[in-house]
Order: C-alpha cells, then sequence, then structure tokens
C-alpha cells in the first residue's frame, strides 16, 4: 500500500506545457513518478509507522523510507500507548497497537510556495489518506483517520520540531489474529518519557521561516484534542441544488483497471488537452462519481452517512451532448443544473495564473466548493485541516478516475479564487472554491519516455 500511494514508481519524461520541461532530461531535476498527487513539493508528508507487540515487526516506531520503499527503524520498544493516549476516547484506537502517524516537515512545501505551503499541504494529506481508502477498499479494508487528538503529546514521542514540524492525521490499522495471539497480552502503558532521537540535522547556514505558516499552524493546535461531536458539522454540509433546467448524465462509465495500475498511470496533463473530440458523457459522470465519494474522509470529525463537505460546480467545455455553460451537480440524481449557459473557456483561461494548462481546450473543468468559514466556527480553526484534508482527497479520486477511465487530467491551485467565487455565485451560499479539476481527451500519439522502476 505504501509503495503504491507514496513510493517513487518511475520516471518520466514527456512534451508538455510545464515550466521545468527543459531541466527534467538532467538526472538532477529528474521527475519521479508516484501514486499520489501532491502540490509540488518534495514528498512533504513523512509516514511514521508506530508498531506495537501484534505487529509483524518488532516492537517500535519505524519511518517509510520512499525513495527505497523501506522502513528505517527511529525507535525501538512499544509507545503505542501514547498514540492511544493521545487520541483519547476514539473507539478505533481502543483495539489495536498499530498506527500510521502523518507528519509534515513544513520546509518541505514552503521552499516552494512559501506562505503558502501550509494550504498546500494540508491538501496533500487528504491526497494521501484517499489513496489508502481506495488501496484499502480494493482489497475489502476499512481506512479512516484522525484529526483531532492531542498533537503536542505525538509530536513529542516523534521527535518533531513544533516549530517546524506538525502530526497532522493518525490513522488505527487492524491486523487480522488469531485468539492465541491476544493470550496474555495487555495493551502497552503510555510511556510519556520515550522519544525518537534519531531526527534529521539542519545544514543550512541561514533558515528561512514564513510567519504566516507559523501563525496558522499555532491556530490549528488549539483544542487540538478536543474531538467535535457528532453532528457538529451538519450545518457545514452542502445543501441541496438550486433551481434551473437539468441534465440527467449517464451512470458512470465501469473502471475496469485495478487500483494499483490507474495509481501507476495517473499523470498530470499539462497543456495536452484537445478539444478536437469531446468527452464522452459517462466518462465526466465517472470523475464527478469519484468526487462525491471523496467528499467524506471517514474522519473522526464527520458523521458516517452524512452528507459531503463539497459541492462540485462542472465548467462544461466540450462535452458530447451537452450544452456548455456553467452547472452545479446533483449528486443525489446524478444531475447537471444548469446555472449560466455560454461559452466559459476564455474566462477559465484569463483567470488562471500559470501557463501550463489549456483550460479552454479541457472537456471540463471540476470545481470543488466548500463553506470552510462555517466549519471553522463549527469546530475551530482545527477545521481548516479538515476541508483541505477533503478538497485534497477529491483531486487524488479524480486524478485516479480519470486515470483508470483513459482520459487526461490536471489539477490546480492558481487560479483566480475571488473571480470564480463571483462567476459562480458563492457569496450567498458562503462558499469558496478551492481548486480546479480539468479533465478531457488529450492529443494523440504524445511524445515520451518512460522508465518503471517496479512492475507496473
Amino acid at each position: 500500500m505504501l509503495r503504491d500511494s507514496y513510493g517513487l514508481t518511475g520516471r518520466r519524461l514527456a512534451v508538455q506545457a510545464n515550466s521545468d520541461l527543459g531541466s527534467l532530461p538532467f538526472h538532477t531535476h529528474a521527475n519521479w513518478s508516484r501514486g499520489t498527487s501532491s502540490g509540488g513539493g518534495l514528498y512533504p508528508i513523512g509516514i511514521h509507522w508506530l508498531s506495537g507487540a501484534s505487529g509483524p515487526l518488532a516492537p517500535g516506531v519505524y519511518y517509510y523510507d520512499t525513495p527505497r520503499n523501506a522502513f528505517a527503524r527511529t525507535l525501538s520498544g512499544d509507545v503505542t500507548g501514547e498514540v492511544r493516549a493521545a487520541l483519547g476516547d476514539l473507539e478505533e484506537a481502543a483495539g489495536t497497537d498499530q498506527f500510521l502517524v502523518l507528519g509534515v516537515t513544513f520546509w518541505q512545501n514552503a521552499f516552494k510556495y512559501n506562505s503558502f505551503s501550509y494550504h498546500v499541504v494540508t491538501m496533500d494529506i487528504g491526497a494521501l489518506l484517499q489513496t489508502w481508502r481506495m488501496w484499502a477498499r480494493a482489497h475489502g479494508l476499512h481506512i479512516g483517520a484522525a484529526l483531532w487528538f492531542d498533537e503536542p503529546r505525538l509530536g513529542r514521542v516523534l521527535g518533531l520540531d513544533p516549530e517546524e514540524d506538525g502530526v497532522f492525521a493518525v490513522v488505527p490499522l487492524t491486523w487480522e489474529k488469531t485468539d492465541e495471539d491476544d493470550t496474555g497480552k495487555e495493551a502497552a502503558p503510555a510511556t510519556p518519557g520515550a522519544r525518537v532521537r534519531h531526527v534529521p540535522d539542519e545544514r543550512s547556514r541561514r533558515v528561512l521561516t514564513f510567519p504566516t505558516v507559523h501563525a496558522i499552524h499555532a491556530a490549528t493546535l488549539e483544542g487540538a484534542a478536543d474531538r467535535p461531536a457528532p453532528g457538529t458539522l451538519d450545518s457545514a454540509l452542502v445543501t441541496p441544488p438550486g433551481p434551473g433546467e437539468r441534465v440527467a448524465l449517464p451512470a458512470p462509465l465501469a473502471l475496469e483497471a485495478t487500483v494499483r495500475r490507474a495509481l501507476r498511470e495517473r499523470r498530470s496533463s499539462f497543456g495536452r488537452f484537445t478539444a478536437t473530440a469531446p468527452l464522452d458523457p459517462d466518462r465526466l459522470s465517472a470523475a464527478l462519481a469519484a468526487a462525491v465519494a471523496a467528499g467524506t474522509l471517514d474522519t473522526d470529525a464527520e458523521t458516517p452517512g452524512a452528507a459531503p463537505l463539497t459541492r462540485q460546480y462542472v465548467f462544461v467545455n466540450h462535452v458530447r451532448g451537452i450544452a456548455p455553460g456553467v452547472y452545479e451537480h446533483d449528486r443525489e440524481k446524478n444531475e447537471l443544473v444548469l446555472m449560466k449557459p455560454g461559452d466559459f473557456g476564455g474566462f477559465l483561461q484569463e483567470n488562471y495564473f500559470l501557463a501550463n494548462y489549456n483550460l479552454e481546450q479541457a472537456a471540463a473543468v471540476l470545481v470543488p466548493a466548500a463553506r470552510t468559514h462555517t466549519v471553522l466556527d463549527m469546530v475551530g480553526d482545527r477545521g481548516l485541516r479538515l476541508v483541505n484534508a477533503v478538497i485534497g482527497a477529491t483531486a487524488q479520486a479524480v486524478y485516479t478516475a480519470s486515470s483508470a477511465a483513459g482520459m487526461g487530467c490536471g489539477v490546480a491551485l492558481g487560479f483566480d479564487c475571488v473571480s470564480f467565487a463571483e462567476e459562480l455565485g458563492l457569496a450567498e451560499r458562503g462558499e469558496i472554491p478551492l481548486l480546479v479539476m480539468m479533465i478531457g481527451n488529450e492529443a494523440p500519439r504524445p511524445a515520451g519516455y518512460r522508465f518503471d522502476i517496479v512492475a507496473p
């Protein structure tokens, strides 16, 4: 699961529109592929496996080495009692001594995005969690995550610097075991003095820091262990769609590719969209179904079976049988509700800040929006992590579904959020557009190079 989600799987070169095209042929600037998308940082998420006595390895803390697809033991001994204590009354944690803990070292994204990095890495967390959810579901398993816990306590165990690192999610794991496995075994006690001491050293002579990142992180630490009560988020969930002419979508295209294959084939289109042939509507339906499925992340703050936190808006450019215009998606009926008819290709391109995507050539542009301010009002500033994680999960789900459906996909943060909110009229709903996700057909027979590190 870790290799399919966050490990290196190969190297790719292609003729595309991204600004780093000229440097990619050099080994020092190689573009290494992986299953999970990210906002452009250098693998900003650290994956720590805290294993107790019931696991397949000696109890301890293990760090996932992404280039080598291997674990490095950083602490010996069972410290899962500390994890359970940090998680409080979380039911899923009571019956296990196996946990994946996701940490973030801010510089691994801030070197590129500066003060914007916190916004990006919180989405990266959701993208990785969604990959694990899809992978687990394909294997008949279920994975959920805790976002509310005693973060300073877990940070101390992992030896993290609270000024430079954060703990963003804890994933309890359940191993298959027999009755004999539990004979004579008790849950490990809390070990407040245990901590990882083998931590990276800073070699830079001068370290740049970003006050905005520190301020946001400090705000999200307030009440970190105060898990929201069930139903707290109900007023922040999406409401029914508004009035308008409706277009029924066909059933989503059956995605026959395995999750592993879809993850291996996933990539960003970067300017390769073409409107020569319109997109089949069942492929659009498949992308929207994936987005809806990722609208809830099975976290400790969400109510199972409740409505999602996100609504999908769709700019239709070139979809067979659907007139161009702006629509909102009715997830329950799988219908598009027309908001404004017309060609919005010019608007999309003018309000995208970079030159690496031709949005007017994409068949459709999906825009997930959430009521972020309402979430913060309900659960506090830590709710920012939840909203952004759901948005990141949505991006990963659409990427993977697009790969399985044989169409191109690209996700971007570099758009004019204010202009999109005004065009969509989101102020009345209190929603904020948080991503643009382009899907569509790509130009045939592209030039490219691919080397697989592991068998596809």
